[in-house]
């Protein structure tokens, strides 16, 4: 294989490059991305292309697809299968021989992790909100409380039950969040669930909270089994990422499940991991925020606080999977990915 530079000039430069035959195999690189990787270039050449991505699967899915020359790369983890990854932003371009990735290391978090950024100044301000809401969610627990009395004691109000038994579960959901504020602890341990309960307790979310106009498709497989996980911080998760794409105009929803084998999360190969998408026909990310998505305080919106999809990215880690996306207009796929078993060759962090 040559390990010619298609350009004298990629040579010389700083940034890591690689480019591709058309299969999408590695057949040159210049020097800097071997040493960004941290591995010998011959260890590259011949590698497909798909296989650096270790966390989730928009490369091989974008070299699958006819209709595009240009991938933009946000906050990815590239690296060797079984190698520590690293993180980059950067762009994959159709040339007339294959393809040519192109990337900028992300240096700002070398942990890796964007949800680690949140400032102690903002922790600090967190907890000074969660203590003025306490009262106020006591309030409203004791409101449910009374409302599900009376409505126990007329049978015709059966479905005002469960509305407001879904306020009740929703207000407890959410004193247990501001004591995490209050009082960080470990994580819960994780209990069997069924992850299509979970979407359809955030569908009804959805719909209790009104003004929304959305048709929702449910492309769910039914053979997944139930997993440990925690059902309340996985049903935060998707909440955060269906009002996303509910803010973002979507007027259809699309969510789908799937069950993979041999996929790489987190630097780790897993025999068999659960696949959540969550996808939307509304005005996409925009391309300012797209490299900086999963930050604190990242918004589109005025009004936004720019939490949601910072906390959403934290309880996919809390699962040892990843969340990733791609975007755009009128088509945004949200990918959450969990494993169902143990890495191979590896310890739950």
């Amino acid at each position: 294989m040559d390990m010619t530079a298609p350009a004298p000039t990629l040579d010389q430069l700083g940034t890591p490059v690689a480019w591709t035959d058309r299969q999408a195999r590695i057949t040159g690189v210049n020097p800097a991305f071997p040493r960004w990787l941290g591995v010998g270039p011959r260890r590259l050449l011949g590698q497909p292309l798909a296989a650096l991505e270790l966390e989730g699967d928009a490369v091989a899915r974008f070299l699958a697809e006819d209709e595009r020359e240009v991938l933009r790369l946000h906050r990815i983890a590239l690296g060797m299968p079984g190698e520590a990854a690293r993180f980059a932003d950067g762009w994959i371009t159709r040339t007339a021989d294959g393809w040519l990735l192109e990337a900028h290391p992300a240096d700002a978090f070398p942990a890796g992790d964007p949800a680690q950024a949140l400032p102690g100044a903002l922790q600090a301000a967190l907890k000074g909100l969660a203590h003025e809401l306490r009262n106020p969610l006591a309030g409203l627990k004791g409101a449910a409380q009374l409302l599900a009395r009376r409505a126990g004691q007329r049978p015709e109000a059966r479905d005002e039950g469960e509305l407001i038994e879904l306020i009740g579960a929703e207000i407890d959901r959410l004193g247990q969040l501001v004591e995490q504020l209050m009082s960080p602890a470990p994580q819960r341990p994780h209990a069997p669930l069924n992850i299509h309960a979970v979407l359809e307790r955030v569908l009804r979310l959805a719909e209790a909270e009104g003004g929304w106009s959305v048709r929702v498709q449910r492309d769910y497989d039914p053979s997944i089994p139930e997993f440990a996980g925690d059902a309340d911080r996985l049903a935060q998760a998707v909440w955060n990422l269906v009002r996303n794409a509910l803010q973002a105009g979507a007027s259809t929803l699309v969510l789908r499940t799937r069950v993979e084998s041999g996929l790489h999360i987190r630097e780790h190969l897993h025999a068999r991991a659960l696949r959540v998408e969550i996808v939307d026909d509304g005005r996409g990310v925009p391309d300012e925020l797209a490299e900086h998505l999963f930050l604190p305080l990242v918004s589109g919106r005025a009004e936004g606080s720019g939490l949601g999809l910072a906390l959403a990215h934290q309880v996919a880690r809390e699962h040892r999977g990843s969340l990733t996306f791609r975007s755009r207009p009128g088509h945004t796929v949200f990918t959450l990915l969990l494993p169902q078993n143990e890495p191979e060759g590896a310890t739950t962090p």
